[in-house]
């Protein structure tokens, strides 16, 4: 593997810090929004480096930028240096949360928990900059690509620090008018009977986790589709079919009832850090005050 002495040669911290936002970020353009920058900045900082590098650090895909060998070497020791960099800024700020956290979450947890109660933590951290990622497809803490994330299951593998958040419970709904048309289902096989059933592309799921509705009934499938779940609960709430949704987001809409409602299913948020970074006081301060949400909030997550 090629290595990069040359490391110090180049006094620009920015420049590194364009480097780390694009090898986290995979994109000049989300490199450019982490950064509060335009992609054209990025870009020339990134070409910038890499003339005083004498090397190129990133392969141009469809998908985006890849990091070449040389590419893997300089993240190495550029993430180590902003890992310092953020604890030496912590010395020096005294006691408290500070910097950037990037935190990425379910979009259901934090559309439905975690932002309506935002404001507190932010209120209480004023030092901070919080990024909150919500979306179907989560950031890595193990790739840095995020400080703290919640996940629908346990990471097998990587430098991280994993633990249990919550279990939670999932059921089918549907409205009354959805059901007043098309009969209300008695038992789990009649869901293929005649009736529109709402759930996630099977190509886009992100965890195998999200595969619901044949823990109901074996070999059901959804014909109204999307990787959203905020979507799926719209389409549901507007009388396209029957669902499964999250407790906590059903529940909530007095447009929807249960369907077969004896049956749930359970599943589990975890708690993922890296372990270089978990005793970081903005990432120590968002993991208390999450977990004491989540304790708060057990009724609606696991209600009886």
């Amino acid at each position: 593997m090629r290595s990069i002495p040359a490391i110090m040669q180049a006094p620009d911290w920015n420049d590194y810090q364009a480097f780390l936002a694009v090898a986290r970020g995979g994109q000049l353009a989300r490199a450019a929004a982490a950064m509060g920058v335009d992609a054209t900045t990025i870009g020339r900082r990134l070409r910038r480096l890499e003339t005083r590098l004498g090397a190129t650090l990133f392969e141009q895909t469809r998908e985006g930028q890849v990091l070449t060998e040389a590419g893997e070497a300089l993240l190495a020791e550029v993430d180590a240096m902003a890992q310092s960099a953020s604890r030496i800024a912590e010395q020096a700020g005294g006691e408290g949360a500070q910097g950037l956290l990037r935190i990425s979450l379910t979009e259901g947890l934090a559309s439905a928990i975690v932002t309506p109660a935002l404001k507190s933590f932010i209120e209480a951290h004023p030092r901070l900059t919080v990024d909150l990622i919500a979306s179907s497809g989560l950031l890595s803490p193990s790739k840095r690509e995020a400080d703290l994330a919640v996940t629908l299951s346990r990471p097998r593998a990587g430098p991280v620090i994993a633990g249990k958040l919550s279990d939670y419970t999932l059921r089918l709904y549907a409205t009354r008018g959805y059901l007043a048309l098309n009969g209300t289902p008695t038992v789990p096989a009649d869901l293929s009977r005649g009736h529109r059933l709402v759930g996630y592309v099977p190509d886009l799921l992100h965890d195998p986790e999200l595969r619901y509705l044949t823990d109901f009934e074996p070999g059901l499938s959804a014909n109204a589709r999307s990787p959203s779940i905020t979507a799926q609960a719209r389409m549901i709430a507007a009388g396209v079919g029957v669902g499964v949704l999250p407790c906590f987001i059903g529940d909530a809409d007095r447009l929807l009832v249960p369907v077969l409602p004896d049956r749930r299913i359970v599943r589990s948020f975890w708690l993922v850090t890296h372990k270089d970074t978990h005793s970081l006081a903005r990432v120590r301060a968002f993991k208390d005050w999450l977990t004491a949400l989540i304790a708060r909030e057990h009724p609606r997550l696991l209600p009886l």
